[in-house]
């Protein structure tokens, strides 16, 4: 066996010039048409993955948008229920001031339904504080307190942003991976017309040529990262 292997090393010694530069075009077309492929489909998976978190930003969006609207009615409504309890209070005070105690119970009632009408217990608990510190100062002023009507929109659409984000990113990265495959086409390009030349010296200079920009698109790709969770043994998975 090992004398076998000895033999055919020296007979690929002993060929001429021009077959062995054959055999290194050859070879280097395989390895440049492998690339060509594999820089293809990484290229086409991050496109699968700028489509998903597209997709997943508009959906978000909706959501979020439904959401703003949502709390936006929430909003109104409250704010119309707070400036109601104040002007009952007030009306309370006065009847309280004139020692009406049927008018008392009425509007006490009424400011006891309203509570229980509150869609936001943020607002019941700044009515209870204002109540307890007779504090007449409306909670709609504070920004803070506006704002938390919107949290869970605002989450949402700040998620929209990110997938949007993440998408461009995928895009990019998909274009660079065009860019690599453009690469490794010129390559194929060059060793295509190396057969047509006559002169063995041209040959060998295109050759050189074309492995050198083989090598420089090879590294390029090495510095361009894979899809988010790519395992290429998932391709290969049975289930």
């Amino acid at each position: 066996m090992k004398i076998a292997v000895k033999e055919k090393l020296k007979s690929l010694k002993n060929l001429p010039k021009e077959k062995k530069l054959d055999i290194l075009v050859a070879v280097s077309l395989g390895i440049a048409t492998f690339l060509v492929a594999w820089a293809g489909w990484i290229g086409s998976l991050h496109g699968g993955n700028q489509a998903t978190n597209y997709t997943r930003s508009n959906n978000l969006a909706s959501e979020g948008n439904a959401e703003y609207n949502v709390a936006a009615q929430v909003y109104i409504t409250d704010l119309f229920t707070w400036n109601t309890i104040f002007n009952l209070r007030l009306d309370l005070e006065a009847a309280q001031a004139m020692g009406d105690t049927v008018e008392v119970k009425i509007i006490e009632a009424k400011i006891d339904k309203l509570e229980h009408e509150i869609y936001t217990p943020e607002l019941l608990k700044a009515i209870n504080n204002n109540a307890s510190k007779n504090d007449t100062s409306s909670p709609f002023e504070n920004p803070e307190f506006i704002s938390s009507y919107f949290a869970d929109a605002k989450k949402l659409l700040d998620e929209s942003q990110q997938a949007m984000e993440e998408g461009k990113i995928d895009n990019q990265r998909g274009d660079s991976y065009q860019l690599a495959s453009v690469i490794y086409s010129l390559v194929l390009f060059l060793l295509g017309i190396i057969g047509v030349q006559k002169d063995f010296q041209s040959r060998k200079t295109l050759y050189i040529f074309a492995v050198c920009i083989l090598i420089f698109g090879f590294i390029y790709m090495l510095t361009l990262p894979l899809p988010t969770g790519f395992d290429i043994t998932s391709f290969f998975s049975t289930k």
